[in-house]
């Protein structure tokens, strides 16, 4: 407060967060700094949770089966930065505080903690004076996964002091959106209402959310080596080259490996391609270390030599520059003739923008949602208690909280919030037929509901007139979606399902056979299991160890991810916690199912709309001011 008090009122509201800095905030520090700034400073976050999809370490680590690890490289566990998203704020029509002049404006951005409803502040805008119109210069960086459901509040104040305590200024009113929503919306620009007082007409905000380039980047590059040392003693060293960037606090992080060359000390290794966040993190001038070893058999692999570099030496290319010296620093100081160990020298060096998740969804492709819920008598009777099915006055039960999670984070990449919703294993009023792909609102001719919460209603009604019987079939609910899929393969439209279960499925043959043809369609499938049973069938069909076949024929790609819910509940009775870590895992794999699609059909993105901002609303003969 003391050092406050002696601040202009703009510069100890940007302060305020610093001097209230919590350990616990992630990536607090990330809307201290201007863009330029902010890949050296900002903190990266670890992605928690087991990935069971394959990733670039997963396929890399493959070439390396016969190689001890150096260091801990634990690839599942290695701090790669999420994709990075910045936020730009700007509002219309704010109200007017201010007796003699207009609000000062400034914009506070909350978010939430992954399980929990505890808002905590993330950041603040510049204050901009005297406007009811401001374009906020300031930007919000945000992590961005689409597995999670990112809450996001954005306060507004009118400063009337040096004060940092925002009780001291003048509210504006408030918004609330998720972050989905917004790289969801056209263009990724949301527009919405300000509210927050009561009988009074707030204005509106505008937010805008960009993916930072830095996040695309790719560099294919190979090396080669020149006369390292002689390890072997009965032949010469089996070299291999191993990468690390540094960390802010001086450490390193081990970010690649390449194949071992046998028997050579002249080796040219394979040209790999690595991500530039994985690399340097975004930051050109971070000091990456390169440790040259002889690979042995045991383990105990031989140290050559290291040496030094950064992302901006090595854009030079193939060049006296990087021709690099390999240095054992212990040799050095023993022996006073010591020259080197050998070099290594850059071969090629070659940038890639990639094209991400968010370019699609930036030119308009759609999530198509559908949910089949299964309504097998082992569910129970909805009525009893014991049920999965009972529906508790208290609390939702295990189908309605994986609907619910799952379902919140994927309408947001849904324009119409229109969602399909099935059923599977009942007999139906009023014949008692039984059926495998019914409508839970009652109208097959259009089984959409309205939202969730309409899908959520639609399965409460359902629940209330159909008789759970059997077998539990899938191969009829999936044959449903991938219809719709196969009607549209432009790559306007991708089409998520998910099977919410409680048992052993019985058409195996047939759902295998769905699978294959479905995962050259533009679809995923989400398998949720409640209940205790075991259910060692789903992981077949996930095929994250084997790929799924069916008469010989191997599906073209992994569109399966299975889970069962009792190993996501929070042991303390949090549903929110445990909701968010189902949603978490089972949308992980989503995007990358999805760029598999696109890539495998060479279908771009769609150019994202032009920027649009509409003109604010002016009062007839006012002028309006819009100032930055």
């Amino acid at each position: 407060k003391k050092v406050t008090s002696h601040l202009p009122a703009s510069l100890s509201l940007l302060l305020a967060p610093l001097l209230h800095f919590s350990p616990r905030r992630r990536t607090l520090t990330l809307s201290r700094y201007p863009p330029s700034q902010l890949t050296k400073r900002g903190r990266v976050t670890r992605r928690r949770g087991k990935r069971k999809g394959k990733t670039f370490f997963d396929r890399m680590n493959n070439t390396f089966l016969n190689m001890a690890s150096i260091g801990d490289f634990d690839p599942l566990n290695a701090s790669i930065p999420a994709t990075k998203v910045e936020i730009t704020v700007s509002c219309r029509n704010l109200l007017d505080r201010d007796t003699f002049s207009k609000s000062d404006p400034i914009c506070v951005l909350y978010t939430q903690g992954m399980g929990n409803k505890e808002w905590r502040e993330f950041g603040r805008t510049e204050v901009i004076d005297n406007t009811l119109n401001p374009d906020f210069v300031r930007k919000f960086i945000l992590d961005y996964f689409f597995e999670e459901r990112q809450n996001l509040r954005f306060d507004l104040y009118d400063v009337d002091s040096k004060s940092a305590n925002l009780s001291k200024h003048d509210f504006l009113g408030q918004a609330y959106c998720t972050l989905g929503e917004v790289v969801g919306s056209l263009g990724s620009r949301s527009e919405k209402a300000l509210g927050g007082i009561q009988g009074k007409n707030c204005g509106t905000i505008i937010v805008k959310a960009e993916e930072l380039n830095n996040c695309r980047e790719s560099v294919m590059m190979q090396f080669c080596g020149n006369k390292l040392d002689k390890k072997d003693f009965f032949g010469k060293s089996d070299p291999f080259l191993v990468f690390y960037r540094s960390n802010e606090d001086g450490t390193f992080t081990i970010c690649h490996k390449t194949e071992v060359v046998k028997n050579t000390l002249n080796p040219v290794w394979q040209a790999f391609k690595i991500s530039v966040r994985a690399l340097c993190n975004g930051d050109y001038d971070r000091t990456i270390k390169v440790e040259v070893y002889d690979w042995d058999r045991d383990g105990s692999h031989d140290f050559i030599g290291e040496f030094s570099t950064s992302y901006r030496e090595l854009s030079r290319g193939q060049s006296q520059f990087n021709v690099y010296e390999v240095i054992n620093p212990k040799k050095k100081g023993r022996k006073k003739k010591y020259l080197n160990s050998g070099t290594v020298t850059l071969l090629s060096f070659l940038v890639d923008i990639d094209v991400t998740f968010l370019d699609y969804i930036k030119g308009g492709t759609q999530i198509n949602f559908t949910v089949a819920i299964d309504f097998t008598a082992s569910n129970g009777n909805p009525a009893q208690p014991t049920s999965l099915h009972y529906m508790s006055p208290y609390q939702l039960n295990a189908y309605a909280m994986a609907l619910k999670a799952v379902g919140e984070i994927i309408q947001d990449y849904d324009s119409d919030k229109m969602f399909p919703a099935l059923g599977f294993g009942a007999k139906l009023p009023p014949d008692g037929r039984i059926s495998h792909e019914f409508a839970l609102n009652g109208n097959p001719q259009n089984p959409y509901c309205t939202g969730i919460d309409g899908v959520m209603e639609a399965y409460y009604q359902s629940l209330k007139s159909v008789q759970l019987y059997g077998p539990t079939n899938f191969s009829p609910v999936i044959n449903h979606v991938a219809r719709y899929a196969a009607s549209v393969k432009d790559g306007s439209q991708y089409f998520v399902l998910l099977i919410i279960t409680d048992g052993v499925i019985s058409d195996m043959a047939q759902t295998k056979e769905s699978i294959v043809n479905a995962a050259c369609l533009p679809m995923s499938i989400i398998i949720v299991g409640v209940g205790p049973a075991e259910f060692d069938a789903m992981v077949e069909l996930d095929g994250d160890e084997i790929r799924i076949s069916s008469r010989g024929r191997y599906a073209e790609r992994d569109i399966v991810q299975f889970v069962p819910f009792r190993d996501y509940i929070d042991r303390t009775g949090n549903h929110i916690l445990s909701m968010a870590r189902l949603a978490k895992d089972v949308l992980a794999e989503i995007p990358d199912q999805f760029l598999s699609y696109m890539r495998t059909r060479g279908i771009k993105p769609s150019p994202a709309p032009p920027p649009y901002t509409p003109p604010p609303y002016t009062p007839p003969g006012q002028p309006i001011q819009t100032q930055i």
